[in-house]
């Protein structure tokens, strides 16, 4: 179709770049009824010259992550939907017998998700892939669903639509030189204000809604709006050797499955008459998006770079190695190579969403092609209003703090991950590049200690403690040790014992990486009505524990907030989700009402454990009984000479208190703790204890874990008594909840024996699949499947256990059931179904 030439003076949104993002955006923005729309690229359509022109194209469903699983398995969908789908199935190849076991994993993920996966012998491969040296392999794993699709048509097919219906302005080769934007000042800094208009070299077009869809030059244009958008450009060589004297008479654009040659961070695929050979083995290349030439300077496209050939060379070999009969014909020679640009983010997600600093500013970034589909209709829907279809909370736009938004951060995270693209990655591995970055004023203390040091939003934060590797002795026998390598990987047995330590004295928790936040001023009460499930008009003092939910009734937000005054609420959240949940918050103020972040402000210190108020009546002049400092309360209180707001809640299952101090006063309030709770057994625990034993033993549900978009308050066994008669986001869907049985039921599970095949006890980590006594996989009837939410040790119960949703008629206490982990099945018993916990079930110790 044709584009058109005259940019209008006024549209309701303006689209910048025509990949596959872009393209799709704008078809899902028309299906919903947007109208006035403008796309926007300074390249030729269909093929502009961004990263989609030169993608491989190939699409495997498997992903640990739940969320990036459902991109792309919807992307495979409207892409089927398309006509531009062709499914090839495709090959993981293991050269290390520590990539077969990976591959078993990968094999157990995917019948968590429903994706057909199948282990193979190095000949069985041979047999679909017959080139292929078997003698070089140990074994693969065969995903027949693996396909390829043609972008460009799809991007051309989408864009066309959207014009038809008369909802798109398509100006090609058209350059955005600037973003306007009305004065205002946002929370998050930056810019602040709203879009008002976009410059391009076409004219000023007004809008109240402009969405980056730009790839590698998203943040060139994020910064003409004031904003920092976390995406690196890197390079990513890719080589196509031609002809293949076997592939000359197979029809279509592929016949033979795609290979993926994991141990070497490389792939092969078919692609016509070439072979097409990928690699991310080789140094990393950052190009900063100032630097991608112009599509005048470019020989190729601006993001199709000049090879350099030294770097490839090694993985070449190594192709050859694996493929040598084919890519060694002499017949056959390199027809197209380049260093091709891809975008990367510091934790390896999109950036789908508004952004913080400025209001219509929306990003639709980082997303790749086995993604992208799903990603414009996840966005296309925020900006409706609607809930996204697929949750997409790990890929919020506003996630990261201003300090993971740096360049410098930036390029180090794409620089360390580039090379694990198809690594090896543990579950809880732990990134070495840019830290530390942020501390706490104990900090120093904790090394001394010996403490093991996990980063969560940039904050450096004690798993377990070196120091205390003398209380192993003292609970021989119960601390669960593991014997498997990769069970005892990122973790130790230390963990359980400042567990049981903690449950038989006291434990002091470092809780700095929490978020924050203060709503105030005279709208602040009905902000927090409307936000919180909870009822929010309470004494001043109380400390409100309180899910936050979207406009269907999933989970938005799970946290507890502080009434502090009449007009001021202090809510305290996980530093993961801080700034998400800042960004919720701001996005619902009313007037009247104002958002301070305090992060870098307070610091919180826990003191947990049944001689906890030993400890704190020591160094306190205050009443902290019982009677005089009940649960559920917080207040000021001395200690030490430094006054401390006190909040006696437990996310542990003990008695004891967060206690917030300005953060300059920390290690003040540490170290009186720490003199005053040693004679009183006190230990330091990490956040081993906090988040993982502690919890799970107490059925404590976990956001982004147990709670999610996908389910319920009634299903995760949290309703309360009544529903608030006050207005809150949710409150209708919720009711409707309410009213009707759940499918499934949150439950905790103990596995009954870890012996494995080999007589070596496993331990789940987490997202495997939960199957009926037969071994069947257990589906709900909304669809959703059975799999571990939640793993870890239980050491005051003895035994391992395990979070997970069950369909209603499975959800029976002592009903015996299956989880598949590492291609092995172990029984497991439904231990509580509903949350009743296992440790303490009349939660005395809590509230004592």
């Amino acid at each position: 179709m044709m584009t058109i030439t005259d940019a209008p003076a006024r549209t309701s949104a303006v689209i910048i770049g025509a990949g596959i993002v872009g393209n799709s955006l704008v078809h899902h923005l028309a299906l919903l009824g947007w109208r006035d729309l403008v796309l926007v690229d300074k390249g030729p359509m269909p093929n502009p010259g961004g990263s989609t022109g030169h993608a491989s194209n190939f699409v495997f469903p498997i992903e640990y992550s739940k969320m990036m699983f459902e991109l792309t398995a919807d992307s495979t969908e409207q892409y089927q939907a398309l006509g531009v789908f062709t499914q090839s199935g495709g090959l993981e190849v293991a050269r290390t017998p520590a990539r077969m076991e990976e591959l078993r994993r990968r094999c157990t993920q995917a019948k968590s998700w429903g994706i057909p996966a199948e282990l193979l012998s190095p000949g069985e491969v041979n047999k679909l892939v017959p080139y292929l040296d078997e003698s070089v392999i140990l074994g693969g794993a065969h995903f027949p669903t693996v396909g390829v699709v043609d972008s460009l048509r799809a991007g051309t097919l989408m864009r066309e639509q959207a014009q038809r219906s008369g909802a798109l302005t398509v100006l090609a080769g058209t350059e955005v030189l600037g973003l306007s934007v009305t004065d205002g000042a946002g929370w998050a800094g930056g810019a602040g204000g709203r879009i008002r208009a976009v410059e391009t070299s076409r004219g000023e077009i007004e809008t109240e809604n402009v969405v980056i869809c730009c790839g590698v030059w998203s943040p060139r244009i994020a910064r003409m709006a004031g904003a920092r958008l976390a995406l690196t450009p890197v390079v990513h060589q890719m080589i196509s050797v031609g002809p293949i004297a076997l592939f000359a008479d197979t029809p279509g654009e592929i016949s033979y499955p795609i290979v993926r040659d994991v141990d070497t961070n490389m792939y092969e695929r078919q692609h016509g008459g070439d072979m097409e050979v990928g690699s991310y083995a080789h140094r990393p290349i950052v190009v900063p998006p100032d630097e991608i030439p112009s599509i005048e300077e470019s020989v190729l496209s601006p993001t199709e770079l000049p090879f350099t050939q030294d770097d490839f060379d090694p993985q070449l070999a190594q192709a050859l190695e694996l493929m040598p009969e084919l890519l060694g014909d002499e017949r056959a020679g390199i027809r197209y190579a380049i260093n091709g640009l891809i975008s990367m983010t510091p934790d390896g997600h999109p950036l789908l969403g508004e952004m913080p600093e400025v209001r219509g500013l929306w990003s639709a970034a980082a997303s790749w092609i086995k993604e992208g589909p799903g990603c414009g209709r996840a966005v296309a829907e925020l900006m409706s209003g609607r809930v996204p279809s697929i949750d997409v909370h790990e890929a919020d736009a506003a996630r990261f703090y201003p300090c993971q938004r740096t360049v410098a951060h930036g390029r180090a995270r794409a620089r360390e991950g580039f090379n694990k693209m198809y690594g090896i990655v543990h579950p809880a591995e732990q990134w070495e590049s840019s830290r530390p970055v942020r501390v706490s004023p104990v900090y120093e203390r904790e090394r001394e200690l010996g403490a093991v040091f996990y980063e969560t939003a940039g904050w450096e934060r004690p798993h377990w403690y070196a120091s205390n590797e003398t209380l192993l002795a003292r609970y021989a026998g119960r601390v669960m040790e593991r014997q498997a390598e990769w069970e005892s990987r990122w973790w130790s047995p230390v963990i359980n014992a400042e567990h049981l330590a903690m449950r038989d004295t006291c434990a002091l928790v470092d809780l700095s990486a929490f978020a924050v936040l203060e709503i105030s001023g005279p709208g602040a009460l009905e902000a927090a009505q409307t936000l919180a499930v909870a009822q929010m008009n309470v004494a001043i003092g109380r400390v409100i524990y309180t899910s936050w939910l979207d406009e269907t009734g999933g989970f938005r937000a799970d946290l507890t907030v502080m009434r502090l005054a009449p007009d001021r609420f202090r809510v305290v959240t996980g530093g993961a989700t801080g700034m998400s949940d800042a960004k919720w918050i701001s996005d619902h103020l009313p007037a009247g009402a104002f958002l301070a972040d305090l992060t870098s402000a307070w610091t919180t210190i826990g003191l947990w454990g049944p001689r906890a108020r030993d400890v704190l009546a020591s160094v306190t002049a205050d009443d902290v009984s019982h009677a005089g400092f009940g649960f559920g309360t917080c207040r000021d209180i001395e200690i030490g000479g430094v006054v401390v707001l006190a909040s006696r809640i437990s996310y542990v299952g003990e008695l004891g208190w967060e206690l917030h101090v300005p953060i300059e006063q920390g290690a003040r309030l540490w170290d009186t703790l720490w003199e005053a709770g040693r004679p009183h057994g006190l230990v330091p625990a990490g956040i081993g204890v906090y988040g993982t034993t502690g919890r799970l033993e107490k059925g404590y549900r976990a956001f982004g874990f147990e709670l999610t978009q996908d389910y319920t308050l009634v299903e995760a066994g949290m309703t309360r008594p009544k529903v608030k008669e006050q207005a809150f986001i949710g409150r209708d869907a919720y009711l409707q909840q309410r009213a009707e049985p759940p499918c499934a039921v949150l439950c905790t599970l103990t596995v009954d024996s870890h012996a494995s095949a080999d007589g070596t006890p496993r331990y789940m980590l987490g997202g495997e699949p939960i199957l009926s006594p037969a071994g069947e996989r257990l589906v709900d009837a909304k669809g959703r499947p059975s799999y571990v939410t939640s793993a870890g040790s239980g050491p005051s119960v003895g035994r391992h256990l395990l979070m997970a949703y069950l369909p209603a008629r499975h959800a029976v206490e002592g009903a015996p059931l299956l989880v598949e982990y590492m291609g092995e099945q172990y029984p497991v018993t439904v231990a509580v179904a509903g949350s009743t916990p296992l440790f303490d079930p009349e939660n005395a110790r809590v509230r004592s």
